[in-house]
């Protein structure tokens, strides 16, 4: 901890010495992206994009998981994505997969997670098991990239993402982050494949 908290005591610093950019926070946040991606310690929403305080809005869950929308069924992540197109006015929404992926690692590899119940449940009532098999590549990229399509489609479920789409107001992307290199891909609808940025 003692790194954190140092950490922490500089940043207090740092705001201090920029406390007109970190001023205008209390009125409030316009973020312009929904990033969804994994709750993995490796991979830094705002480190990769470069992003600000206020830019954007994260939603983080094991797997980056969006569970299929049931509006009889609420939960945190359906909560989150309605909030940031509905209220925050959101203008993209990114669903980020990234390399050596855990959760996705153990359902294509079915890894048997009775030790951590509450991980086999989410894993399997929220998400269908990626494509995958046994010469499946250690970074998992085919499995993940796959894996992130499926929960952009099951935005687009999402009675606010489907209405902001159908309105131009909203676009949706998938992205495959690797942890070991830094590099990111985006899905490409024309080539039907994931491309550099």
């Amino acid at each position: 901890m003692k790194p954190l908290i140092d950490r922490a005591r500089s940043f207090t610093a740092h705001v201090a010495e920029h406390s007109e950019e970190f001023r205008a926070l209390e009125a409030g946040q316009r973020p312009e992206v929904l990033f969804i991606t994994c709750s993995d310690s490796r991979v830094v929403p705002a480190l990769i994009t470069g992003a600000r305080p206020g830019e954007l809005f994260e939603l983080r869950t094991a797997g980056n998981v969006v569970p299929e929308y049931g509006a009889d069924r609420p939960c945190a992540e359906a909560a989150t994505v309605e909030y940031a197109v509905e209220v925050l006015g959101v203008r993209d929404v990114v669903v980020c997969g990234h390399s050596h992926c855990g959760a996705v690692g153990a359902l294509v590899r079915s890894d048997d997670l009775s030790a951590v119940p509450s991980v086999q449940g989410w894993l399997e009532r929220s998400t269908p098991r990626p494509a995958g098999g046994p010469g499946v590549r250690p970074d998992l990229a085919e499995s993940v990239q796959d894996h992130a399509l499926t929960q952009l489609q099951r935005l687009h479920a999402h009675p606010s993402v489907a209405r902001r789409v159908a309105e131009g107001a909203l676009s949706l992307h998938a992205w495959y982050y690797e942890v070991h290199t830094g590099a990111v891909r985006t899905y490409d609808t024309g080539s039907g494949s994931f491309r550099p940025l």
